[in-house]
């Protein structure tokens, strides 16, 4: 039996014939490589954050803007987020691809997932760059 968004319908099928067409492990390689990555990306940019938010938040917001419209901090802060937004990303599309069964819902929050992180890592993109160009 199968399950299709609520409905159920039986198929007489051998294993090998549900598992033709679903694609290889080829495209799926990369995905889960890009998430380790990432993953070991944000160990070193996680434990320079840690060590700079105390100095943060101990001070003005002058004191704050200063700090990130330096060069270095301001390149290693848009690193730490574009990991951190990207290991995100591939996180909630590997729960959607796995635990979703709706066929058609499953596109749709698909492309809503990227669309969501696309727009949000812009906005702290130009927040970060606003800040450190005036």
């Amino acid at each position: 039996m199968t399950e299709s968004c609520g409905k159920t319908h039986e198929k007489i099928e051998t294993p090998l014939a549900r598992a033709r067409g679903l694609g290889s492990a080829k495209s799926g390689y990369k995905h889960w490589w890009m998430q380790r990555v990432t993953a070991l990306a944000l160990i070193p940019l996680s434990v320079w954050l840690l060590f700079h938010l105390p100095n943060l938040f101990n001070n003005s917001y002058e004191s704050a803007v200063l700090w990130m419209s330096e060069p270095w901090n301001a390149v290693t802060l848009l690193l730490f987020l574009w990991a951190a937004f990207y290991h995100a990303l591939l996180g909630l599309e590997v729960i959607i691809e796995d635990y979703v069964h709706c066929h058609v819902g499953k596109p749709a929050m698909l492309i809503f997932t990227r669309f969501l992180f696309l727009g949000a890592g812009v906005m702290v993109g130009y927040a970060v760059l606003k800040i450190n160009f005036g």
